[in-house]
């Protein structure tokens, strides 16, 4: 059988040949050439940030400052463990306001380690994480009190402020609690409205709740409330058949309508551990100012342990809702060297460490809300200024 030459033989040729060019000029170079020039907007933009780099890159060559010029900025929401924060800054102020009122007494940063720091006061969680993120430069804080839960769930949203665990501040020893109308046991509350502010402690201890008593998340009606200062409101109103927030607040809603509470973190009393987290490039570039906010910290917390008036009256002053501010101390005292050893694995035992809570909080979040991937538990703490105070106090 003869072969006939016709118009698609040479058109086949001719497909072979641009095939073969397309790939040679791929290999060279020349497709990216003529696309960056000819259709850049069809490249893939890729958004650039600075948690892409280490925190610590722009921290000067030289010690120029061993603490900054500017006031350093501690936000915290309160609980019993702030108290130490209070005392050790002498008193609380508001990023609105961020001067210190007339005649207030200085704390021990000032007086025993000539730091100049504030206490910042937030009334929600959620507004203190993006203080946290923004960074004092920008109208946030340089430093957060949070609890380990709230740090492993934010983690992937705090990636450019880069966090580090610097300090166990206190654990909740009966401070959040779950107060309900109507229903007598943790069993009960199958079916109910359970109302919760959902960017709190308070919410990672519902979890635990439900987990107590068997349930699924799905055998309750949540009801996300504004705040955790809505909880005992919103149990008056009767919007929700029972609420978890703290036990000065909702006690007294439950006792007002009949009710109880019926589980608290005194229940759990390694459960919610309130840290103290720096910003990565401020803990870089001021490691002195890490240094004596530890030292100062400490003290006053060991202060308050000691006598808790002073801790007590400044905690009352901004936060009343907590109840008796003694009492709030009770339940969530200020944590002491020895008891930040062991929880970081330094010296020591505790019945859960950083490393174990971090990570669990961070695998049930990932488990409920299939988020991003978050940061290990040894790439959110740095100890080396927990290490150094602790070596210099000795055992």
């Amino acid at each position: 059988m003869k072969l006939h030459r016709g118009p698609g033989l040479f058109l086949f040729l001719f497909l072979c040949a641009l095939g073969a060019g397309w790939v040679l000029a791929s290999r060279m170079g020349y497709l990216d050439t003529l696309q960056a020039r000819f259709f850049p907007s069809v490249r893939e933009a890729i958004r650039l940030s600075p948690g892409d780099f280490p925190a610590g890159v722009s921290a000067p060559v030289a010690d120029v400052a061993s603490v900054p010029l500017r006031p350093v900025l501690i936000g915290f929401t309160p609980r019993g463990s702030a108290a130490g924060l209070l005392v050790a800054a002498g008193g609380a102020t508001t990023l609105d306001n961020p001067a210190p009122p007339p005649n207030a007494a200085q704390g021990f940063l000032k007086t025993a380690y000539a730091l100049d720091a504030r206490a910042v006061l937030f009334g929600r969680e959620e507004e203190l994480r993006q203080a946290l993120a923004i960074g004092a430069e920008n109208g946030g804080v340089d430093m957060a009190m949070l609890s380990v839960d709230r740090l492993a769930s934010w983690a992937p949203g705090l990636r450019d402020a880069a966090p580090r665990t610097i300090l166990l501040a206190g654990r909740s020893r009966g401070q959040e609690a779950l107060a309900a109308v109507g229903v007598t046991d943790l069993a009960s509350l199958r079916g109910k409205r359970v109302g919760v502010y959902p960017f709190s402690s308070t919410h990672y201890f519902a979890l635990w709740v439900l987990a107590r008593a068997g349930l699924r998340t799905t055998d309750v009606r949540w009801v996300d409330l504004p705040s955790t200062l809505d909880a005992g409101r919103a149990l008056r109103e009767g919007r929700a058949d029972a609420v978890v927030g703290l036990w000065g607040d909702v006690e007294l809603a439950a006792k007002d309508r009949g009710g109880a509470v019926l589980a608290t973190t005194a229940d759990a009393p390694h459960l919610v551990a309130t840290v103290l987290v720096a910003r990565g490039d401020f803990a870089a570039r001021y490691p002195d100012a890490v240094r004596r906010v530890l030292r100062g910290m400490l003290d006053a917390g060991q202060s308050v342990l000691k006598d808790p008036t002073a801790g007590a009256r400044m905690l009352g002053e901004v936060a009343p809702y907590l109840g008796d501010p003694i009492e709030a101390i009770r339940s969530a005292p200020p944590a002491t060297l020895a008891d930040n050893r062991a929880f970081f694995g330094l010296s020591g035992e505790a019945p859960v460490t950083y490393d174990e809570l971090y990570q669990s909080a961070a695998a049930l979040f990932q488990k409920l809300k299939q988020g991003p991937q978050v940061p290990l538990a040894e790439d959110t703490r740095d100890l080396g200024a927990l290490k150094y105070v602790s070596e210099a106090r000795g055992p």
